[in-house]
C-alpha cells in the first residue's frame, strides 16, 4: 500500500516513540544530575572543533549499533520503551480478542494475535495474496491494470501514481485530491540512475525475482529483469526530491478531463473509480511534466511486464505480513541492503509496529502508519500521557511564540509590510499537544484473530474511507496527521503545530531537568516547527493557510540569498568520504533547525525574567541550552542508512543538525570561546542569520 500524501513538514529522521519515560513520581532527571549525561560527553574535544562529539563523543565510541537496528540513539531508546509499553498493551488486549470483536481493546488484541500466530501464517504461504495475484493475471489490458492500480490505498497493489486527500493549498476551507508520481520500489530515482547504487540495484533485481518465485509467477528471473527496466524508465521520467520540494511547482489544479488531455494513454476514469473517486471533478497534480512521460511509458510497456511489475509490488507490500520466506527476503532488501541492519527484529516488535505504526525500514524515519494506529494511540495515551506534561509544553510554546514575535519585529532585512504578514501568520497557529480532541471511529472495522492479510486490507479500506467521505465537507481544524504515540512533531497544512505524547520524554522533554536543557531540546523542537512555517517552502503559505506570495520582491530576494548561503554550507558537509549532504534537499529542515535553536535561546533568556542564571557543573545557562540541543541528537547510523538518508531524506544526518546549526549562532561563540582556527569557526560576516 502506498502512503497517503500528507501536506506537512516533519521534525525528521525519527521513529515511533513513547510518552514521558521517567517515573512520574521521581524528581530526578533521567540523564545525569540536571538532565545532561555528562559521562557520555568527550570534553577533551574543543567545542569549536566538533561540538557534536564534544557533547556526545564518549557515548558514540562506546555504544554499538544493535544488530536488529540500522541506528542507535537516545531517540531510539525512547522507541524501545514505547515498544515495551505497546507490547504490554497488546498482550493484555489479546485477552479481550474474540472473532469479530466489537471493543477497541479487543480489535487491537485480535489484530496483534493474528500477526503473532506465525504457525498459521507459515502454513498459508502465498495463499493470502492469491486473490490479488489472480486479479493481475486476469487483467489482460492496460485499462484493467489501471483499475487495479486504483486499489493502492485499500489493498497491496502498486501504482504509477499516488493519490491522497488533504487541505487545498489554494482554498484552505476545503479538501482537495492530490495526485503525485509513484511506481518505484527503491527509495529514490537515484538508486536506478547513479552508478554509486549499482550494488543496491542488482540486489533489488534478485529481490524482485525472489518475490515472483515465491508468488508462483512464471519465468520469474526474466520477469524481474523487465520489472527493474520498467522502474528504471519510471525513474528517468520522475522528478527529483529537490524538485518535489517546491509547493508552487507541485500545485497544478485541473479537471479530470484536463488530466486526461495532459497524460493520455492511462485509464484515468477506471483508476479514479477504483479509488472511490469516480465523481471527482477537480484534482491537484504534483509533478506536472512527469505525468505525460509516465502515461506514455505505461501505454508503450508490454502488458506482461506491467503484470509482473504489479505482482512484484503486491508481494513487496504484503511481504511483511506473509510467511517467513517473504519476510526474510523483505528484510534482506529493505533493512539489510538499504539500511545496514544486520539482524531482523524479533517477531513481537514487528507485531507491535504492524498494529501501531513505526519504522518502515528507512533508517530512523517514520513514514508509515500502523493498521490500527489511532486505536493504539487512544489506548496508549489513556495509560501513559501525564496531563502535567501538556501544561508545561503549552507554556513553552507560548514562550517560543513570544520570542519569534520579537525576532520578526527586529529583523533588519525584512520590510514592514512583509513583517506584518509574517506576524499575522505566526498568530494564527494552533498548538496541539498529546492527542486529538476527537478519536477515530473503528466501530465498522472487522478484525479476525486468524486473518492477518484481511485485517490489513479492511483497516486500510476504513482508513481511506475516512478521507474520501469527508472530501466534500468542511475542513476539520482539529484533525491530526500524526498518531499520539509518535516520537516526532510537525507543522501542518491546518496552520497547526502538533506535539504528540510520544515526543514528550527525555531527552527531548524532562520535567525534572534544568530548564536550560529543556529549552535546548523541546524548546528548539518547538522553535523548529514554528520556523517551518517560514522556511523556503512554508514561507509560500500565508496566514490563511493558502499558497500565496505575500512577500515583497526585495524581501524574497534577501531571504533566498540567505537560504542559498546556508545550503552551500550544508552541501560542503561530508558525512562519509565522497558522500555530501544535498543542501537543496535539506534546505527546509536546516532552516528550521537554525531558527529553532535560535528561538529557544531567546525564549530561555525571556523565561529568566532578569534573574541571575545559575552555573551548574561549571556550565553557564547558554552552554546548557546548546548542549541540550546536542544531546537530543545523540546517536549514529550505519553507513548504508546514511547513504539512504542523504539520497532520499530532507533531513541532514544528526551530527550536522548540531554542528551545522551552532556555528551560525553568535551566542555559541561567546558561550564556548570559539576562536579563529577552530574547525567550526565561521567569520561573523559569513554566518547565516535568517529568522
Amino acid at each position: 500500500m502506498s502512503s497517503r500524501i500528507l501536506v506537512m513538514i516533519c521534525l525528521g529522521v525519527l521513529i515511533a516513540g513513547a510518552a514521558q519515560a521517567a517515573d512520574p513520581a521521581s524528581t530526578k532527571p533521567q540523564y545525569g544530575n540536571w538532565g545532561f549525561d555528562k559521562a557520555g560527553a568527550d570534553m577533551t574535544i574543543k567545542p569549536g572543533d566538533n561540538f557534536f562529539r564534544y557533547a556526545n563523543g564518549t557515548w558514540l565510541d562506546r555504544t554499538p549499533i544493535p544488530a536488529d537496528k540500522p541506528a542507535v540513539s537516545l531517540r531510539l531508546a525512547m522507541t524501545d520503551l514505547t515498544e515495551q509499553r505497546l507490547h504490554a498493551i497488546m498482550d493484555s488486549a489479546t485477552a479481550h480478542a474474540t472473532d469479530q470483536t466489537t471493543t477497541l481493546q479487543g480489535k487491537v488484541g485480535a489484530f496483534y494475535q493474528s500477526f503473532m500466530d506465525d504457525a498459521h501464517i507459515e502454513a498459508l504461504g502465498a495463499k493470502p495474496i492469491a486473490p490479488e495475484l489472480d486479479a493481475v493475471r486476469h487483467a489482460t489490458t492496460r485499462d484493467a491494470l489501471a483499475a487495479l492500480m486504483g486499489r493502492t490505498n485499500t489493498d497491496f497493489d502498486g501504482s504509477l501514481f499516488n493519490v491522497g486527500i488533504d487541505v487545498d493549498l489554494k482554498d484552505p476551507k476545503r479538501y482537495a485530491v492530490y495526485l503525485g508520481q509513484g511506481g518505484l520500489g527503491l527509495p529514490d530515482r537515484d538508486y536506478y540512475l547513479k552508478p554509486a547504487f549499482a550494488k543496491q540495484k542488482a540486489a533489488y533485481h534478485a529481490y524482485v525475482a525472489t518475490l515472483l518465485t515465491l508468488s508462483g509467477w512464471s519465468h520469474s528471473d526474466a520477469a524481474a529483469k523487465d520489472v527493474v527496466a520498467f522502474e528504471t524508465s519510471i525513474a528517468q521520467a520522475s522528478w527529483s526530491k529537490v524538485e518535489q520540494r517546491d509547493p508552487v511547482a507541485t500545485y497544478n489544479p485541473m479537471s479530470v478531463t484536463e488530466l486526461q488531455q495532459l497524460a493520455p494513454g492511462f485509464a484515468w476514469s477506471a483508476f479514479l473509480k477504483a479509488q472511490r473517486l469516480g465523481d471527482l471533478q477537480r484534482i491537484v497534480i504534483g509533478e506536472k511534466t512527469a505525468f505525460p512521460k509516465l502515461a506514455a511509458l505505461y501505454a508503450q510497456t508490454p502488458v506482461a511486464t506491467i503484470q509482473a511489475w504489479q505482482a512484484a509490488r503486491i508481494a513487496d507490500n504484503a511481504a511483511f505480513y506473509l510467511s517467513q520466506p517473504f519476510q526474510n527476503a523483505y528484510f534482506d532488501m529493505h533493512d539489510k541492503t538499504l539500511s545496514g541492519q544486520q539482524v531482523q527484529a524479533v517477531r513481537w516488535k514487528r507485531g507491535v509496529h504492524a498494529v501501531s505504526g513505526g519504522d518502515c525500514g528507512v533508517g530512523e524515519r517514520l513514514d508509515c502508519f500502523g493498521n490500527l494506529s489511532w486505536a493504539v494511540g487512544q489506548l496508549y495515551t489513556d495509560k501513559y500521557f501525564p496531563p502535567a506534561s501538556k501544561a508545561k509544553i503549552e507554556q513553552l510554546v507560548a514562550n517560543l511564540k513570544t520570542a519569534y514575535h520579537a525576532r520578526i519585529e527586529k529583523l533588519d532585512w525584512m520590510s514592514p509590510p512583509t513583517k506584518q504578514e509574517a506576524l499575522r501568520k505566526l498568530d494564527t497557529y494552533t498548538i496541539k499537544v498529546g492527542y486529538p480532541d476527537h478519536q477515530r471511529d473503528y466501530s465498522q472495522v472487522v478484525v479476525h484473530n486468524d486473518d492477518l492479510i484481511g485485517n490489513v486490507t479492511r483497516a486500510a479500506s476504513a482508513d481511506w474511507a475516512f478521507y474520501v467521505d469527508r472530501l466534500n465537507g468542511p475542513v476539520d481544524r482539529s484533525d491530526w496527521s500524526m498518531t499520539p504515540q509518535t516520537n516526532d512533531a510537525y507543522n501542518g497544512s491546518l496552520r497547526d503545530i502538533v506535539f504528540p505524547a510520544g515526543i514528550l520524554q527525555p531527552p527531548i522533554f524532562d520535567p525534572n531537568a534544568d530548564p536550560a536543557i529543556n529549552y535546548g531540546a523541546i524548546g528548539a523542537v518547538i522553535g523548529h516547527e514554528l520556523t517551518h512555517g517560514f522556511d523556503d517552502e512554508g514561507r509560500k503559505i500565508d496566514a490563511d493557510g493558502a499558497l500565496r506570495d505575500w512577500w515583497t520582491a526585495a524581501d524574497a530576494k534577501a531571504f533566498e540569498a540567505r537560504a542559498k548561503k546556508l545550503g552551500a554550507q550544508y552541501s560542503a558537509f561530508e558525512p562519509l568520504p565522497g558522500v555530501h549532504i544535498n543542501g537543496d534537499l535539506t534546505m527546509g529542515e536546516n532552516i528550521a533547525d537554525l531558527g529553532g535553536l535560535t528561538l529557544a535561546l531567546d525564549a530561555y533568556h525571556t523565561s529568566l525574567h532578569g534573574k541571575p542564571v545559575p552555573v551548574i557543573d561549571g556550565m553557564t545557562g547558554d552552554q546548557r541550552v546548546f548542549i541540550g540541543w546536542a544531546q537530543a541528537w545523540r546517536g549514529k547510523l550505519t553507513d548504508d542508512a546514511i547513504r539512504r538518508q542523504v539520497t532520499s531524506d530532507p533531513h541532514s544526518p544528526r551530527a550536522f543538525r548540531v554542528n551545522g546549526v551552532v556555528h551560525n549562532i553568535d551566542a555559541w561563540y561567546d558561550a564556548y570561546g570559539v576562536k579563529p582556527g577552530d574547525k567550526l569557526y565561521v567569520a561573523p560576516a559569513d554566518r547565516v542569520r535568517i529568522w
